[in-house]
């Protein structure tokens, strides 16, 4: 436990998965390094540069990652990557003297660093697979359960718990999309040296060979290059990703608030699991707080702000580098990941288990739905022949009436009321003016657009 001594980023520990972790761990970043390098001497040595001999050496202390070593040349030298290339050099005696033959820091380090960006996209995929998957079972199941809807926070009209499901459901899809489009899209930054001109290389082999160097390069790194860079891939690259993430962070987000809202015993519909030993205050021994959709939120909140840092990073980055960007990203890249990662996790965990109150589903609608059914009843009205003006006012005064029975905790009476009422029976029977009050009449082809989104959901995500 001496690690707990200091100070450690939650993300260290307490947010987001072992494997994201690792994907951004520090021996993972050195070990991509080592992997541009060996790619580099591999296709250098077909141009006669290296030998085959060198090339051997270098692949078979590639792995041999020794930070330790590493963070005391660099104590010495002031600069991490060159710190990490004199020790894999020392550790290759054959072939150590020929490693960053031509190259630039950033032909290493941009190169590497899309490929971790590039395996955290298809971490965040394979986690928001599943989300979309329970989603669209769970549309399925509720797709005709009739709830009252809301707008304003005051009831509306109804809808079904299916249709809302497959409103978040829908948004997380449009998330799915941008982050599939963002992975197709990264570019590496290739080989182009100190100022993306390619001089460096092509003093080495002929300007004229150029494009066929990073061609053999991107093929055997399986990584599509930029074909215009400064010494860095562009920065947008970044932030386009980092947009994608809180896009979908803001998807996560509505998610959990609205599930917060309709927690609240006001409402009571849905809930997020509690466990049976699990605390809700440390005060209030009675309370069932929501605490995986705070912490979402609270997160999501966080991730919002990183594509401002990303947008200063690309539009500060002065003629052809300024390394102004470079502290932040060691964070910013990371911890976007990390939080987008613990953001799926906590999802996966209520959505698997999501509390569904149906008793208090049929109460509001009881107390609130008749509401609604003044819409229909005034429809029906005005085509049997009746002055629209006229039943509207009256139908509002009787709704106002209801409303004061609602506010003293009374039932809501405006079923009864509009039954009654001598000025409606003049056109429509008792039995018709109930009728326009049933809820389950009232929901358009909802239903129908929820099941079509589970299905378009499956056929998408697999």
């Amino acid at each position: 436990m001496d690690e707990f001594e200091n100070y450690l980023s939650p993300f260290s520990w307490r947010y987001g998965s072992n494997e994201m972790r690792h994907i951004w761990s520090e021996v993972n970043k050195r070990r991509l390094w080592r992997l541009v390098w060996a790619s580099l001497a591999e296709v250098q040595a077909e141009y006669g540069l290296i030998s085959p001999e060198q090339v051997d050496d270098i692949n078979q202390h590639a792995d041999q990652i020794d930070i330790q070593r590493a963070l005391e040349i660099e104590a010495e030298i002031h600069h991490d990557l060159m710190a990490e290339l004199k020790t894999f050099a020392d550790q290759s005696l054959v072939g150590g003297g020929s490693l960053h033959l031509g190259a630039t820091s950033t032909d290493i380090e941009d190169n590497a660093e899309v490929l971790r960006l590039r395996e955290s996209l298809d971490l965040i995929l394979e986690d928001l697979r599943p989300i979309l998957i329970a989603l669209a079972e769970k549309i399925e199941t509720w797709s005709e359960t009739p709830i009252m809807g809301f707008t304003h926070l005051q009831p509306a009209e109804p809808t079904t718990l299916g249709y809302r499901l497959a409103v978040y459901a829908h948004e997380l899809l449009l998330d799915w999309e941008d982050i599939i489009r963002a992975r197709r899209l990264l570019r590496g930054k290739g080989f182009k040296g100190a100022v993306g001109s390619g001089a460096s290389f092509g003093q080495l082999i002929g300007a004229e060979n150029l494009a066929e160097f990073e061609a053999r390069l991107s093929a055997k790194l399986d990584l599509p290059f930029f074909s215009i860079t400064t010494q860095v891939y562009s920065r947008k690259q970044d932030y386009r990703i980092m947009s994608a993430l809180a896009g979908l962070g803001g998807s996560l987000y509505k998610f959990a608030f609205d599930l917060r809202l309709l927690a609240s015993p006001t409402i009571g519909e849905l809930g997020e699991p509690f466990s049976a030993m699990q605390v809700g205050s440390s005060a209030m021994p009675f309370k069932r707080n929501p605490i995986n959709a705070e912490k979402i939120d609270s997160l999501a909140r966080a991730l919002a702000q990183l594509p401002r840092l990303a947008w200063d990073n690309a539009a500060h980055s002065l003629l052809e580098r300024t390394l102004d960007d470079s502290a932040n990203r060691r964070t910013a890249l990371p911890e976007a990941f990390l939080i987008a990662d613990e953001l799926l996790i906590t999802t996966q965990r209520i959505v698997d288990g999501l509390q569904v109150n149906e008793a208090a589903m049929q109460r509001n609608l009881d107390q609130f739905a008749p509401f609604a059914g003044t819409e229909r009843v005034l429809m029906a009205l005005s085509k049997a022949g009746a002055d629209r003006q006229k039943m509207h006012e009256r139908l509002r005064e009787l709704s106002m009436g209801a409303w004061q029975s609602i506010e003293i905790g009374e039932e809501n009476t405006l079923i009864e009321l509009v039954c009654k009422e001598p000025e409606f029976l003049e056109y429509l029977s008792a039995d018709g003016l109930r009728q326009l009050f049933d809820t389950s009449r009232y929901l358009g082809d909802a239903p129908q657009r929820a099941r079509q989104l589970s299905e378009y959901i499956r056929q998408s995500v697999f």
